[in-house]
C-alpha cells in the first residue's frame, strides 16, 4: 500500500518525536516509523531507566558512608527484582503513551524496520511510504566488537532488564556504561570487573578527576584493569571466560556475565541508505550545518544517527530535532551550537564537565590559569561523608572568562548546569 506524507521520521526517540510534533502542529502530514517499542533509547533503554538504578545505588552508598556518623542501618541491601519492578514503572507505560500521543496528534505511526527504496521512499513491511522529506533519527546500537564469542555478550539494554543480578559481572569498555553499571552492580553486591584497552578510561573527562574516580571505583570493590583489551569470549558449562591482552601477554578472567560497554554506533546500517543516495560513515549520516544530508537535500538527520559533531545526549537529540523541524518548515536558517553542553557520568560520586579541558585549551593556544582543589575536606562533602570530590576550572588570562569547568562529587550533574549557564562561559549553547 502506497501512502504519501510531507515528512517521514525514522525513529520515535527525542529527535524524531520533536520533528514529528512540530511538523504536525504546522499542518503537515507526518509519518513516524519504529522497529522497536515506541519511545526511543532515553526513555526505554538509556538515561531514564539507568537513573532509576543509579538512584537506588546512591541511596545505599550514602547510608553506608554515614555508618558511625549517626546512622545505623542493618541488612541494608538492594533487592534487585524489586528495583526492576520500580524501574519498569517508568518504562512500561512509555510505548503506549507515546503511540497514543501520536494518534491524538494525527501522526501516522508504523511498526517495522524502515528501508529506503528511493530518494524519499521508505518501505515498512507491506507499506510503501512516499514523503517530500525524510528525517533519519534512528538512534544507536551496540558496536560490533568483532571478537570470537561476541554472541555471548549482554548488551546494556539487556542488563537493564535483568530479573536477577549475576554474582560476577565483567564489563568490556571504559566509558559511561561500564562505570555507571559497575557502580550499580557493586552496590547491589555483585563482583564487578572492568576491562578497558586504553591507558585511561572516560576520555571525555578531566584526567586528574578521572584518576580520583578510578580510585573510588576500586575502593567500592570493582576490579578496574587498564591497558587490557578483550580478544575473545568462551562459554563453559557454568561460566564465561574472557581472554584479554595485557602488555602483549594473554590473561584470562572468569565471570558469569560479560556486558558490552565498549561503545555504540548509529543504527543506520540496514536502512538501505545507498538506495536513496545518502552518504554516511561510521559516525552517522553526513550532514551540513543545517543537519541536511550532503548528498540528498530531501533528507535530514538528527540525534545519534547524524554525524553532526554534537555529543550523544538525549537533550542534544531533542535540540537537533527542533532545528531540523525549523529548517523543514521555514527553509534552512537554523544551525546548532554545541558549546556549553555538559556531559555527566552518573557514577558514585558523579563526574561532570562543561567547556574545554586543559589539552583542548592548549591546542587552541589559549592563555589560561587553572584553579583546582580536592574538596573532600569541605563541609559540603564532609556532611555526607564523601571522601572523593574535587573541581578544576580553566580561566582565561586577561578576560577572566571561564573556558571549562570540571566537577567530581555528589550532585555534580546538577552543579555543572550552573557553570554551563554562567555569562563568562564563552559561546554557551542555548538551554535544551
Amino acid at each position: 500500500m502506497i501512502r504519501k506524507f510531507d515528512v517521514i521520521a525514522i525513529g520515535t526517540g527525542s529527535a524524531a518525536s520533536a520533528v514529528a510534533s512540530r511538523c504536525r502542529e504546522a499542518g503537515w502530514l507526518v509519518a513516524i516509523v519504529e522497529s522497536r517499542p515506541f519511545g526511543g533509547t532515553c526513555a526505554l533503554r538509556g538515561c531514564d531507566p539507568k537513573k532509576a538504578l543509579v538512584g537506588a545505588a546512591v541511596a545505599v552508598d550514602r547510608i553506608r558512608r554515614m555508618k558511625g556518623k549517626g546512622i545505623h542501618a542493618t541488612e541494608l541491601q538492594i533487592d534487585w527484582p524489586e528495583l526492576m519492578r520500580f524501574k519498569r514503572s517508568f518504562t512500561e507505560p512509555v510505548p503506549k503513551r507515546r503511540e497514543d500521543g501520536f494518534a491524538k496528534a494525527g501522526i501516522a505511526a508504523f511498526h517495522g524496520r524502515a528501508r529506503f527504496a528511493g530518494p524519499t521512499t521508505v518501505e515498512v513491511g507491506e507499506d510503501r511510504l512516499e514523503g517530500r522529506q525524510v528525517v533519519i533519527a534512528a538512534g544507536e546500537v551496540p558496536a560490533d566488537l568483532r571478537i570470537p564469542g561476541a554472541e555471548h555478550l549482554t548488551t546494556s539494554d539487556e542488563f537493564m532488564e535483568l530479573n536477577e543480578l549475576p554474582r560476577r559481572i565483567l564489563f568490556i569498555g571504559g566509558g559511561y556504561i561500564a562505570f555507571e553499571f559497575a557502580h550499580v552492580a557493586a552496590l547491589a553486591a555483585s563482583q564487578a570487573t572492568v576491562l578497558h584497552r586504553g591507558p585511561r578510561p572516560l576520555v571525555l573527562f578531566d584526567p586528574d578527576l578521572v584518576d580520583q574516580l578510578v580510585e573510588r571505583t576500586r575502593e567500592l570493590g570493582i576490579d578496574v584493569h587498564l591497558g587490557t583489551e578483550a580478544i575473545a569470549i568462551e562459554k563453559n558449562s557454568d561460566q564465561l571466560t574472557v581472554q584479554a591482552l595485557v602488555s602483549g601477554v594473554t590473561a584470562t578472567f572468569q565471570t558469569d556475565m560479560v556486558v558490552h560497554s565498549a561503545g555504540r554506533v548509529p543504527g543506520i546500517n540496514d536502512l538501505n541508505l545507498d538506495a536513496a543516495g545518502i552518504e554516511w560513515e561510521k559516525r552517522g549520516v553526513l550532514v551540513n550545518e543545517f543537519l541536511q544530508s550532503v548528498s540528498n537535500p530531501s533528507v535530514f538527520a538528527a540525534g545519534d544517527a547524524a554525524a553532526s559533531g554534537g555529543p550523544p545526549l538525549a537533550t542534544v537529540a531533542s535540540y537537533e530535532g527542533l532545528i531540523v523541524a525549523a529548517n523543514l518548515l521555514r527553509r534552512n536558517h537554523q544551525t546548532a551550537n554545541y558549546l556549553g553542553i555538559p556531559p555527566v557520568v552518573f557514577t558514585i560520586p558523579s563526574l561532570a564537565a562543561v567547556g574545554l579541558g586543559e589539552r583542548e585549551a592548549r591546542e587552541q593556544n589559549l592563555k589560561f590559569r587553572v584553579t583546582k582543589e580536592m574538596t573532600s575536606t569541605w563541609y559540603s562533602s564532609r556532611q555526607v561523608a564523601e571522601t572523593y570530590s574535587g573541581h578544576k576550572v580553566l580561566v582565561e588570562e586577561g578576560t577572566d572568562r571561564i573556558l571549562g569547568a570540571h566537577i567530581l562529587g555528589s550532585e555534580a550533574g546538577e552543579i555543572i548546569n550552573l557553570s554551563s549557564r554562567l555569562p563568562s562561559v564563552p559561546n554557551c549553547g542555548p538551554p535544551i
